[in-house]
């Protein structure tokens, strides 16, 4: 045997043991040791494979403006006292628009100064007199709009990546779309309903001071003191389920929010066995939440996430360390879930659920059984017609289909590919695919046995010329496959994939693999006729 043909059977074999230990994972994984797992992964499965779901969820930017709008007014409001500027009220109005209102042309001059050289994002628009007093307006650029907006969707896209992340989905999908879009892909969830309320909330921490000389009875009424907002405490009873709601009036201005969070976990209560969450601020937040708790002693602090309160303590003493909790009715699922969106981060904006598709896992495997049928129907269809038609020639494209599928197997567990339905597609069409090189092939060596010449040079003047079309041919084909992957979205990209990857794998097997098996049977015989 010449060291050539030694060579190239080497590679063979040494491809054929890389594709069966990547394959292993796959088929046998529960019987594997962990390194081997570590470097070869399983072929992971779409969401259309073994069930999941599938989520667009819209961004609601303008409410992103309107809270950059509302950051700039307790900014504004505090230099405003630092500077000992007088002035009636700070106010938002319609989204975007931040109105100062002063005494007089004094204090107004003195609030366009700060204005200017603190906020240059800021557009003065008019001045007008109302009731005798003076109107500050200023807006938002359109620019500094659009970088909020744009700011809000990739933030949201960030913070949804944390809490699923954090939730445990393996292989998710999360995408930025058009129009203020989020794809969201989760497969194997199993349980959808607690993954939507988890993706969905907003999340948005705030500590504000409870407005105890206020009326709720009035509140409830409608009248509500100016600077309050009427909240409601939700607490469920464990033993009946019932859940009851309590009015609470608690002050606009938020003296902390959950920006300034460093970790938060789930703690057990030893003493009525109840899990709450206990939080940590950042050093900016821990010193701000020790001047509160100091100048607060005796009065009641409201915790709310999403305009709905959890609870009110009383601030009982200063309370130092940057460390607070979060307690209620909760399940230990309730309080799990709390934690990770508060770890996560709050969403800068809220989000709208457009689009929900969940795919059940008994539909998945239905798509995996019949996409299977459908290669080996495929298959045993183009070995049948290749053996009768090419006999023992017919019998080399067979191993050559065979490995074919082997490595596109091996290609994708090595790639970390996902396979979806659509992948599955691709893996037939190139079934069919796999052994058009060998036709070329076969056709041309065919043509020179009719000229009269020996099967050896038959063979190598037929691998010759088929080399250059065969090349030609998969090259486009190849090439249409990597545009599809790039511009394409989910299935259109998942077609992309296992047909770029068999490609690679059909011109591997059918012109290196099949010559050397010719090689092989031909090596040191004297062949007067070829099997084809």
């Amino acid at each position: 045997m010449s060291n050539s043909l030694k060579l190239r059977g080497g590679l063979i074999i040494f491809c054929l043991l890389l594709s069966l230990f990547a394959m292993a994972p796959t088929l046998m994984r529960d019987s594997l040791p962990q390194w081997w797992l570590n470097t070869f992964d399983p072929i992971h499965l779409g969401l259309d494979l073994q069930g999941g779901m599938h989520l667009v969820l819209g961004v609601d930017v303008d409410k992103a403006v309107e809270s950059r709008i509302d950051t700039i007014i307790d900014q504004v409001e505090t230099q405003l006292r630092e500077k000992d500027i007088v002035f009636k009220r700070i106010e938002r109005r319609q989204g975007d628009r931040l109105v100062i209102i002063v005494y007089d042309q004094e204090e107004g001059a003195k609030v366009d100064t700060l204005m200017t050289e603190n906020y240059p994002s800021l557009e003065a628009e008019t001045f007008s007199g109302v009731g005798g007093y003076i109107e500050k307006h200023y807006r938002l650029s359109d620019s500094e709009i659009a970088n909020v907006k744009d700011y809000a969707v990739r933030q949201a896209l960030e913070t949804m990546r944390n809490r699923v992340d954090q939730f445990g989905v393996s292989e998710p999908t999360l995408q930025r779309q058009s129009g203020n879009r989020i794809l969201i892909q989760l497969p194997g969830v199993k349980d959808p309903e607690r993954a939507i309320s988890l993706l969905g909330k907003t999340a948005r921490l705030e500590f504000k001071m409870v407005a105890e000389d206020a009326n709720v009875q009035d509140a409830i009424a409608g009248k509500l003191p100016e600077g309050t907002q009427l909240l409601y405490e939700r607490s469920t009873n464990r033993s009946t389920g019932a859940v009851t709601e309590t009015p609470l009036v608690v002050y606009d201005k938020t003296v902390l929010t959950g920006d300034l969070l460093s970790d938060a976990n789930v703690r057990i209560n030893t003493r009525f066995n109840e899990p709450y969450v206990a939080i940590d601020f950042n050093s900016v937040g821990a010193k701000r939440f020790d001047q509160i708790t100091a100048a607060n002693v005796g009065k009641r602090m409201a915790i709310v996430l999403d305009d709905s309160v959890y609870s009110a303590p009383v601030i009982r003493e200063r309370i130092a360390g940057g460390s607070a909790q979060i307690s209620g009715s909760f399940t230990s699922q309730e309080a799990t879930d709390l934690a990770i969106v508060l770890r996560a981060g709050s969403l800068p904006a809220p989000v709208k659920i457009l689009e929900n598709r969940t795919v059940g896992p008994s539909l998945g495997q239905d798509s995996i059984d019949k996409g299977i049928k459908s290669i080996l129907i495929g298959g045993l269809l183009v070995v049948v017609a290749m053996i009768i038609y090419y006999q023992f020639s017919g019998v080399v494209a067979v191993v050559a289909l065979v490995l074919n599928l082997l490595f596109i197997s091996a290609m994708l567990s090595m790639f970390g590919a996902t396979l979806t339905l659509p992948g599955l597609a691709g893996i037939v069409l190139t079934v069919g695919m796999a052994v058009d090189a060998n036709v070329l092939i076969f056709e041309r060596i065919r043509e020179e046995l009719r000229l009269g010449k020996a099967p050896k040079i038959a063979l190598e003047v037929g691998y010759g010329k088929a080399f250059l079309t065969i090349i030609d041919a998969n090259l486009t084909t190849l090439l249409a496959a990597l545009v599809l992957f790039q511009f394409g979205t989910g299935p259109v990209k998942g077609f992309a994939v296992t047909l770029s990857i068999g490609i690679i794998a059909s011109l591997f097997t059918a012109i290196f693999v099949s010559r050397v098996i010719f090689d092989f049977f031909l090596q040191g015989r004297e062949v007067k006729r070829l099997s084809i």
